[in-house]
């Protein structure tokens, strides 16, 4: 659990797309300490003009490439989504061949009674995580 939503300029083929996804996998694994199989990714993919993503002022030069990551997820140190920030960042960068300036990433934190992976349970008011 932390729920990882992917807005993307469509285009990417299959394995490029997969390689972004486990890629992105991997640094949360790391940055947030969460299990392997602790996977849950959405990506929707829109054409170019319906994605506007400027800069805030700090100069970025945004291309096609650009990924934006919105998390979800149980509370987290800011060490922890600094750490993720970063790994995201360098990760995207030296595997997927994205810069660090088509990355945009936000987390939206919740609690516990936020959550049921199913069956109509919250299953960390439960106990069963």
């Amino acid at each position: 659990m932390p729920l990882l939503r992917f807005d993307l300029v469509e285009g990417r083929d299959k394995d490029t797309l997969r390689k972004l996804l486990d890629t992105a996998h991997q640094a949360m694994v790391d940055a947030f300490q969460v299990p392997q199989r602790d996977r849950y990714q959405i990506v929707h993919q829109h054409s170019p003009n319906e994605l506007i993503i400027e800069d805030t002022g700090l100069g970025f030069q945004r291309t096609k490439d650009l990924v934006i990551i919105s998390v979800v997820s149980k509370k987290r140190t800011t060490s922890q989504k600094e750490k993720l920030y970063a790994l995201l960042a360098e990760r995207l960068r030296t595997e997927c061949g994205i810069s660090p300036e088509d990355l945009m990433v936000s987390i939206t934190e919740n609690g516990d009674a936020d959550w049921s992976f199913g069956l109509g349970e919250a299953q960390f008011l439960t106990g069963k995580l």
